[in-house]
Order: C-alpha cells, then structure tokens, then sequence
C-alpha cells in the first residue's frame, strides 16, 4: 500500500512511453513540491512539459490537500487545467470529486502522482489508481514533514530492493 508503482525525481521526468506502457490517460496531480516550490514558483519547465502531454491526449487535474484555494486556483490556470483543492487525500474524497468533475469511469486508467507516500501513493492505492512518487522540489520548513520523510526514505528503500 504504500509502495508506488513508479519513482521518478522530479513530475517532468515522467514520459508519454512510461505512461502509455501503463494505460495512462488522465493523470492527477498534487501541487506543492510536486507542481509548486514553497515559494509557489512553478517548477521549471512545467508548461512545457504538460503541454507535450496534453498534445498526445493525456488529460489533468490538480488534486490538493491545501485549503488555499487561491494558491491551487493560480497553478490550475497557469497550466490550463482543472483542479480540486482542500482534497484530504488519502482519504477517497478528493479522487471522487476529480473522478466526477473529470467524468472519468476508469480508475485504472489515472495516475496519482505527488511527492508523499502517506497522502498521494496511499491514497493512489486505496483507489486502485497508479502511482507515481517524485522527489520533493525542496526541504521542507515543518517538523512534522521532516518526520514524515524520514518515514517515507526507509520505505524508499523497500521499493529500490524491490
């Protein structure tokens, strides 16, 4: 359950072959330090990105545990894509709302990505929906997270063994 199903360093490594070998067409994504910095900077060559995998018919959401809607809003338009914020992943909530707004039936078909094990590949599980696990793009400043990734690195090491 809380292995993800693939590891990449960053969501722009993340290529049309990985997705097409997986029976990927919609791919939901988290926001901060997946998308976003914590400064809110996008991550570099983001649109690009998106933009060549909206060209070979992947489509998005951004589904966000933050109750910033602005925050979420501001991302969402930069890339051009629908959104979900306030989503309490890894509860089912979220996934659901993306799932109806997006009018997805498949849930095989959606890639979860994000850049923690116990809220995007967790929750990704729980909703039998492939997941990809990034790196965050920078430390994080609260002490909970800190934990929180210790966590994550020793079951990191579980899935390089694997």
């Amino acid at each position: 359950m809380l292995l993800p199903d693939e590891h990449v360093n960053k969501i722009t490594d993340i290529t049309i072959k990985m997705l097409k070998k997986n029976n990927i067409e919609y791919m939901f994504l988290d926001s901060d330090n997946t998308l976003i910095d914590l400064d809110r900077n996008p991550l570099e060559g983001l649109q690009e990105w998106i933009q060549k995998l909206k060209e070979n018919n992947i489509k998005f959401c951004i589904i966000s545990n933050s109750i910033k809607k602005r925050k979420v809003e501001k991302i969402a338009k930069i890339l051009d894509i629908p959104y979900v914020y306030f989503a309490l992943k890894p509860t089912k909530i979220g996934f659901k709302r993306a799932k109806k707004l997006m009018n997805i039936q498949n849930n095989e078909k959606i890639a979860e990505v994000g850049d923690q094990i116990f809220t995007d590949v967790l929750g990704a599980k729980r909703m039998k929906m492939f997941s990809i696990l990034t790196n965050p793009i920078c430390e994080e400043k609260v002490k909970l997270n800190n934990i929180k990734r210790k966590l994550e690195k020793r079951i990191l090491k579980n899935y390089s063994a694997k």
